[in-house]
């Protein structure tokens, strides 16, 4: 008599994570790799928003939950459902479930230790006021600020938040568009900018170029949960906080495995740090208080590629050569030439990591006329020819943009 088979019963696991931002689609790269290294569950998903809430969900039977949606009535669905869930956001009120989150006074510290590090004496924080993470973000950084000695000034400070969902105050602080403006406008200059998240950095950086305020000279701005793509589409590119949210997706992942073979939790609350901060151009800026030298750095990283030179520079500011050289080197320790190199170069570092264009064409768009003059001295100040740098940016990941 032939044997039946029997196939092996696999855990039913729902993910009630959004995919339209980058921190859930990280966190559900992290379940994934759990699920590949430990065994096979049966995955029950759909693409969603923040907010929506599966239809199939209420009459789901299955073994556990991992859920990061924000909205009540799939807290109560989910209560209902009386199995092993993991939460990656902090939900009210507080059901017994445990969390897998970010530190969010991790983040604040590594945004105010990013901006501190340029230079900057005065210190700015702008948020949803309501959303928990912004509020929670908001506070660390504030006390850390203060811990420095110095003062945090805060959008909205005396606003007291309404009631509501992480969304709702979100969508209705993307209107404040004129209120942002007109704060940032009263801040003192120049200013390093915490924003709760990329989305509300991006807001920041828009409102600045509205008014006619310089970014990153006059406001630095660095946001959190980078979002490449949102990072990247802002003007200037926003630097931000990196979540581990691979991290968090893994953890979670675990813990629910854990918790369906009958295991309690061992803690109700596991925070993870950020890997760090990726730099792009919002902050890159030393805090220049001296106005005509932050007008002379202005102008360089705004024309050095236009082939400018020194001269140029002294028709933008009303200083002689010799004391721009003199306060020039002073404030960010090297001569107005040398930061047009840099400048330049690290255009070229670009062009030749991002695109197919041949080293003539780099040389002409940084403003340099002979190519063989490009690559002497790229091997100079890199250390490397452009053809060995750009061979090794195309094996390296974003990772390397790391500091």
């Amino acid at each position: 008599m032939k044997k039946l088979t029997v196939t092996p019963k696999y855990p039913r696991v729902a993910l009630l994570v959004e995919s339209s931002r980058a921190y859930g689609r990280g966190t559900l790269a992290g379940v994934a790799k759990y699920i590949r290294q430990h065994g096979h569950w049966s995955i029950f998903f759909q693409e969603h928003s923040f907010y929506d809430i599966p239809e199939w969900l209420a009459n789901w039977r299955g073994d556990g939950i991992i859920a990061r949606l924000d909205n009540d009535a799939m807290v109560k669905i989910i209560d209902r459902l009386r199995v092993p869930v993991v939460y990656l956001r902090h939900i009210v009120p507080t059901p017994k479930a445990p969390y897998v989150i970010t530190n969010n006074p991790a983040v604040s510290h590594a945004a105010f230790e990013h901006l501190k590090e340029r230079g900057f004496r005065h210190f700015a924080y702008c948020g949803f006021n309501g959303a928990d993470y912004s509020d929670e973000r908001r506070d660390s950084f504030a006390q850390y600020v203060t811990e420095d000695g110095l003062r945090c000034h805060v959008f909205d400070e005396k606003q007291l938040p309404a009631k509501g969902d992480a969304a709702k105050f979100e969508d209705e602080g993307l209107t404040d568009n004129e209120h942002v403006a007109r704060w940032l406008q009263s801040l003192p200059k120049p200013v390093g900018l915490m924003a709760c998240n990329d989305m509300r950095g991006q807001q920041v950086l828009n409102a600045c170029r509205e008014v006619g305020i310089a970014v990153p000279d006059e406001v630095a701005v660095v946001g959190a949960d980078n979002d490449v793509t949102l990072c990247d589409l802002s003007d200037p590119p926003l630097s931000s906080v990196v979540p581990n949210t691979e991290l968090i997706g893994y953890e979670a992942a675990g813990l629910l495995d854990r918790m369906m073979a009958g295991k309690k939790p061992k803690q109700h609350e596991l925070l993870i740090n950020p890997i760090g901060v990726v730099t792009r151009r919002s902050t890159e800026v030393l805090a220049i208080e001296d106005r005509h030298i932050a007008m002379a750095a202005r102008f360089i990283r705004e024309h050095a590629c236009e082939g400018v030179d020194v001269s140029d520079v002294l028709r933008a500011v009303p200083l002689s050569r010799s004391t721009l050289e003199r306060r020039f080197i002073s404030i960010m320790g090297h001569s107005p030439k040398h930061e047009i190199l840099r400048v330049r170069l690290n255009r070229a570092k670009q062009l030749l990591a991002e695109s197919d264009f041949s080293l003539d064409q780099i040389a002409e768009k940084i403003g340099l006329e002979h190519t063989e003059y490009l690559g002497r001295i790229f091997k100079k100040k890199v250390g490397i020819t452009p053809a060995k740098f750009r061979a090794r940016s195309r094996t390296n990941d974003a990772a390397d943009r790391l500091p």
